[in-house]
């Protein structure tokens, strides 16, 4: 899948210049286990609003510095592929933490253990993916949204964390995560092209959000049916009020 390589590469990049060695080769080796959902919908989402209905990827155009073949209209001055990269590391940072707060690898007493400098290790590199995440977002439209969507998680985890949560499931607590982000990936993804999202591919990502898992699983199975094309594109077609309630807290 293209576009999942294309982001790959660009987190890649956010990420190279890490320290010391073993903290980049475990953030190296866990983008590339990880589920390009976030990245390939945000692209997804910044050809689907593109006014002209060209796929954010194409074929005809010079290959740009990370890999990628961008159209004349979005090539990778446009940002695309970087902020696509931000979306995925914000959700990697985030579910990396959501497995060490459910698991904490830290024994009570404090002795460290190979467990316990494995966990030092993953909360670090968490911080790190969510931090490089907001900077790649950090000029964008959809910067606040993204200060939200770490906030919500923080605020949910706790919930979870004290028993907080009512009759509330606590995996349904989780999956607030995925839901947020598929949210923050769409508006990063239409604000790239500097427009909102329009009807139809908001109805296409509510399709996506009722199916939701925590993680995700491979973006080719979450987003098959997402690809853009020109007659599926209306020059006709103007963002509605959902597109702003999508940003709100």
């Amino acid at each position: 899948m293209e576009k999942a390589d294309s982001c790959r590469r660009a987190a890649y990049d956010a990420v190279a210049d890490v320290e010391p060695p073993a903290l980049h080769d475990y953030i190296e080796a866990s983008l590339a286990e990880a589920s390009m959902v976030p990245g390939v919908l945000t692209i997804e989402s910044a050809a689907a609003t593109a006014a002209d209905g060209h796929s954010v990827l194409d074929a005809d155009a010079p290959p740009s510095e990370h890999g990628a073949e961008y159209s004349d209209e979005l090539d990778d001055t446009s940002g695309v592929a970087t902020q696509a990269a931000g979306v995925q590391l914000i959700y990697e940072g985030l579910r990396l933490t959501r497995v060490l707060a459910h698991d904490e690898p830290w024994i009570e007493n404090g002795t460290a253990d190979d467990s316990a400098e494995r966990g030092d290790l993953e909360i670090l590199a968490a911080d790190i993916l969510v931090a490089r995440g907001f900077y790649l977002l950090a000029r964008t439209d959809a910067a606040g949204k993204a200060v939200r969507t770490v906030q919500a998680f923080g605020r949910d985890q706790s919930r979870r964390t004290m028993g907080d949560s009512g009759e509330t499931d606590p995996a349904t607590i989780d999956a607030n995560l995925e839901r947020d982000i598929l949210e923050l990936a769409v508006l990063t993804g239409a604000a790239a092209v500097g427009e909102t999202p329009a009807p139809r591919l908001l109805a296409t990502v509510d399709e996506i959000a009722d199916r939701v898992e925590a993680p995700f699983p491979p973006a080719a199975t979450y987003l098959a049916d997402l690809e853009p094309t020109r007659s599926e594109q209306s020059l006709e077609e103007h963002p509605t009020d959902r597109a702003t309630s999508a940003t709100d807290p």
